[in-house]
């Protein structure tokens, strides 16, 4: 193996013959990311100094997928390897970001065109599992939402939280939960969308024409709504939604399925950030157990 897979890559298949300076990019909590700027553009460079390079070939994967919709701007990826010292590293597009987060209506619109376009016939799921967060996120594939949904999202959750903090209120509760949510998916058609899996503030961006990026996806092929998990730290507004039902039309029960897909972040937010979040999770499965009656 090269002593430095990333230059050489550059300066071969990047069609670069000069690296002409890098420079550190701050943000990221998990991994290190850098700009190198060359004679052939610049290239947005991603490494971990202690993880494989199976969480960026599941990054990668989801950005190309979200890249050949041709629909919404992302990061294109061009190489994933493993490092000489152990960790690995990802290659992709330098995208100048703008001023601002861009327009939420055009971003709500090109999002529900994504949706449209990225359609699986395999059904619920994606080609390799990846992360959410640093939490590994499950994708095997499953014909049934409801199933998918219950067993590889809250119930891999619920899971990690009675492992790791032994709670088994929440545990028993949210199983409870999961056996009986099915009424919440009554007389709607559930088809498999391409998600970006992990749609926050911080993956929201414009470039400088103010064209929306999305970027660090934790993608797979689910419900729609599920998209809108993380909207409580997102800042979507009314025009955001106006734009993205009028390409992708609002389901009945729309708004009493919306706390289900909340509840998966916040179980996430649980195993990863700690207890704080637990309250905000326990509520919405109380609230679910009440309407539903069981």
């Amino acid at each position: 193996m090269s002593d430095d897979p990333i230059s050489d890559w550059i300066l071969s298949e990047g069609n670069a013959t000069q690296i002409t300076r890098t420079s550190p990019i701050g943000g990221g909590c998990i991994n290190n990311a850098r700009r190198y700027d060359t004679d052939a553009g610049s290239f947005f460079v991603k490494t971990n100094r202690s993880i494989g390079p199976s969480m960026f070939e599941g990054e990668a994967l989801g950005l190309g997928a979200m890249y050949e919709t041709r629909t919404i701007r992302v990061p294109r990826p061009f190489k994933v390897g493993p490092l000489p010292t152990g960790g690995s590293y990802i290659i992709m597009e330098f995208i100048d970001f703008g001023a601002s987060r861009g327009n939420q209506s055009v971003l709500g619109r090109k999002l529900a065109e994504m949706h449209k376009a990225g359609k699986s016939e395999q059904g619920f799921g994606f080609d390799v599992d990846n992360t959410i967060g640093s939490t590994p996120q499950i994708n095997s594939w499953t014909s049934d939402w409801i199933e998918f949904y219950g067993k590889h999202r809250l119930g891999y959750q619920l899971k990690l939280i009675l492992d790791q903090y032994g709670d088994s209120t929440i545990y028993q509760k949210g199983k409870r939960l999961v056996k009986n949510m099915a009424p919440l998916f009554q007389n709607i058609v559930i088809e498999p969308c391409l998600l970006h899996g992990d749609l926050w503030s911080g993956n929201i961006s414009s470039d400088k024409n103010g064209e929306p990026v999305i970027l660090d996806p934790a993608c797979y092929y689910g419900h729609n709504e599920a998209e809108f998990g993380m909207s409580w730290c997102a800042g979507f507004g009314g025009s955001f939604y106006n734009a993205y039902f009028e390409v992708m039309p609002k389901q009945p029960g729309f708004e009493k399925r919306r706390e289900i897909y909340l509840l998966y972040h916040y179980l996430n937010h649980y195993n990863l950030f700690g207890s704080s979040y637990r309250s905000s999770a326990m509520s919405i499965i109380d609230d679910y157990l009440l309407m539903l009656g069981v």
